[in-house]
């Protein structure tokens, strides 16, 4: 079983993949974290993510341990996770990766969730499920502030919807792997759900999906 999650910032795509992942006992794989420790990676050394060079060079000397630096959740290493993630040599670096999860998950799991951008469209085009979850502009901005609010990092809306407009802009003219949703994906604009509406609704799809496989 392969569910594959992509979406903008902010829509909710992390969250409902995590409760999927929990809720039928499938291994979980954020995908933008490898983008994000690549970007990191490349801003600590003092070098510019856009630098092709230096890019590929994290992203063949990634490590799995650097995934849980919490670093990696803020709005500098969103920006960097986009710009490396424009790099056709780096998103190669880490397909392969993200594959041979989704295709061999660690035991004792018997299948995957992953969330990214282009899991439907490029990482796993056969998956069993697809989603694309999206919501207005204004209000994944709103979503992304509060969350920061909460950790105590000073936020202001109109930046991060700056940023997060042209992130987006960035992630879908990038010729390789755009963000997009997949023509047999499953669109879920989550502007005026909450978390758990969302969740019930991916878990009737997947219902669906289990049923037919039973068949």
């Amino acid at each position: 079983m392969i569910i594959a999650i992509d979406g903008p910032a902010g829509a909710g795509k992390g969250t409902l993949a995590r409760r999927l992942a929990k809720a039928f006992d499938l291994a979980y794989l954020d995908t933008g974290l490898l983008y994000r420790a690549v970007g990191m990676h490349v801003v600590e050394m003092g070098s510019d993510p856009a630098d092709p060079a230096a890019a590929i060079h994290a992203a063949r000397h990634l490590e799995l341990a650097s995934l849980d630096s919490p670093r990696l959740r803020d709005e500098i290493a969103a920006d960097a996770a986009s710009k490396v993630a424009a790099i056709p040599d780096v998103r190669d670096a880490l397909l392969a990766f993200q594959r041979d999860f989704a295709g061999n998950p660690p035991s004792p799991y018997k299948g995957a969730v992953l969330d990214g951008r282009d899991i439907g469209t490029v990482v796993c085009p056969h998956a069993d499920l697809k989603l694309f979850v999206t919501a207005t502009a204004d209000e994944r901005a709103r979503r992304r502030t509060l969350e920061l609010q909460a950790k105590g990092i000073d936020a202001i809306q109109d930046r991060i919807l700056a940023d997060m407009l042209a992130r987006d802009e960035r992630d879908r003219d990038r010729k390789v792997a755009p963000l997009a949703s997949a023509k047999d994906a499953i669109v879920l604009d989550t502007t005026e759900l909450d978390a758990d509406m969302v969740f019930d609704r991916a878990v009737a799809h997947l219902r669906q999906v289990l049923e037919r496989n039973a068949g």
